[in-house]
Formats: structure tokens, sequence, C-alpha cells
């Protein structure tokens, strides 16, 4: 047999080379080892409070779906928000343009506003046609919670920037390793957020935490303008002020993260 003829036959060795090279790539990298694990557990979690909720608010289930509709468009809104500020970062790390943007006078603060308003954009352009085709396909518009609609919209497109400033910190600590983070950290939010249901279903300890997100205030205030046609602007209140809060810490955190990567030279140096 020629080398060439030993060369083209199956080679187990060879399988095994590369499984045990993407097995030390996934053991590299914790959010993919996570991840394996993460989204089973979140749908769990998720859906196990909301069949909770219905279980034993069954008188609710009659109002539930204009509530649910609204509930799952202003989700999408935090999601977009969060994944077109995030999604906006990676694409210059994915065309490895990163170094090269800081070769210029740009500041990191600068490109944190640039992100947010492509951030905006994106969120817009995803959701309003969404919005719109409610209309005719459920005969439900989400535009009759009136001025209230723009304070929540406001308070969810900022969270969503807090998460994705986060987001891009960790990718530029641990490289593009990190990046399926873009998509789960948001969704570790979202059982603890009362998106689908009151805080109150969560357990007892939980709720603490649900209260110390903006994301909670936006939602209950949403379901008090829709069931009990009342406004809160305690909630309101509640959330903008966690929200500045969050941002702030936020940006400290994504500018030293920078600060750093830079001086280690990472910003030329993107990897798994």
């Amino acid at each position: 047999m020629t080398p060439r003829q030993r060369t083209s036959i199956l080679s187990l060795r060879r399988i095994g080379a590369l499984i045990l090279r993407y097995w030390y790539l996934l053991l590299g990298s914790w959010p993919r080892f996570v991840e394996l694990a993460y989204w089973p557990t979140v749908q769990m979690i998720l859906w196990g409070f909301i069949s909770q909720f219905f279980y034993t608010h069954s008188s609710w289930v009659v109002q539930a779906f204009g509530v649910l509709l609204a509930a799952v468009l202003l989700w999408d809104t935090l999601f977009r928000a969060e994944l077109g500020f995030s999604v906006s970062f990676l694409e210059e790390m994915w065309s490895r343009n990163l170094g090269q943007l800081f070769v210029t006078p740009l500041r990191p603060y600068e490109l944190v506003l640039a992100l947010m308003g492509m951030s905006m954009i994106r969120t817009l352009i995803g959701v309003l046609p969404a919005m719109l085709l409610a209309i005719p396909l459920y005969h439900f518009s989400i535009f009759e919670l009136g001025l209230p609609l723009i304070t929540f919209f406001v308070n969810l497109m900022v969270s969503g920037w807090v998460v994705g400033l986060i987001v891009i910190s960790l990718i530029l600590r641990n490289g593009l390793g990190a990046e399926s983070l873009a998509w789960l950290l948001i969704f570790a939010v979202a059982p603890i957020s009362g998106i689908y249901y009151p805080v109150d279903v969560l357990p007892g300890w939980l709720q603490p935490i649900a209260w110390a997100l903006p994301t909670s205030h936006v939602f209950e205030g949403m379901r008090a303008v829709l069931i009990d046609g009342v406004f809160r602007a305690d909630l309101f209140w509640n959330a903008v002020g966690l929200n500045v809060l969050y941002l702030v810490i936020g940006t400290a955190v994504f500018l030293y993260v920078f600060r750093v990567a830079r001086r280690r030279g990472l910003l030329l140096q993107i990897g798994e």
C-alpha cells in the first residue's frame, strides 16, 4: 500500500485528535462549557415559574393574552438592545478591526456612545415590525399603552446597554471564546425579571434579587397599566434610578478593562 493510499483511509487516530482538540478548546473557554447546560436550565426555570403562576392564579388567565403579548414585545426590546450593542462590538472583533480603530483619535467612551446609537437603530428595526404586525394578526396594539410605553421602552433600552457593557468587558478580558455571553447573559435575568408573571411568584429569597433589577420594575409597571389601568410612578423611578446606577458602574468597568487590555496589547491579539 502506497503512502497516499494509507493517508486516504479513514483514520480513527486523526478523528480522535480532532475531538481532543475541540475538547481542550471547550475546557479552555468557560462560557462555552457553561453554555452546554445553560439553555435547558434557563428554559426549565422560566417555564416552571410560568406554569406555577397559572396554576395558582387561574382567574388571571382570562386577561392573560394581551399582557403576555405585551411582555413578549417588551422583552424583545430588552433583548434586541443588548444584542445590538454587543454584536456591533463583536463585528469589530470578528474583522480584527478593534486595534485599528484606536490608532485613530477615537476615545473609548465615544465607542460606547456609538454602540448605544447603533443598538437603538437595530432595536427599532427589529421590534417595530413585530409591534405593527400584532395589530392585524391578534387585534392587539401595544401602542395603546400610550406615554407609559415610551418610559418602558427607554428603561429597557438602557438595561440592555448595561448588560451589553458587561458582555463586551468580559469579551475583552477573555477573548472571543466568551462571545456566546452576548446571548447567554441577557437570558440569565429573564426568570427573575417578572416578564410573564409577577415577582411575588418567585421564592421569597429570590424576590430581593429580582427587585434589584430595573427590568422587574418595568414589567410590573406594564402589568399595572394593562390590568389596573394605573401608571405607577414609584416603579418608574425605581427603574430609572437602578438603570442610572448600573450604567455608571458598567461604563466604569468597561473603561477599566479597556485600559488594561490596551496596556497589555490585547486589542491587537484578539483570539480564543
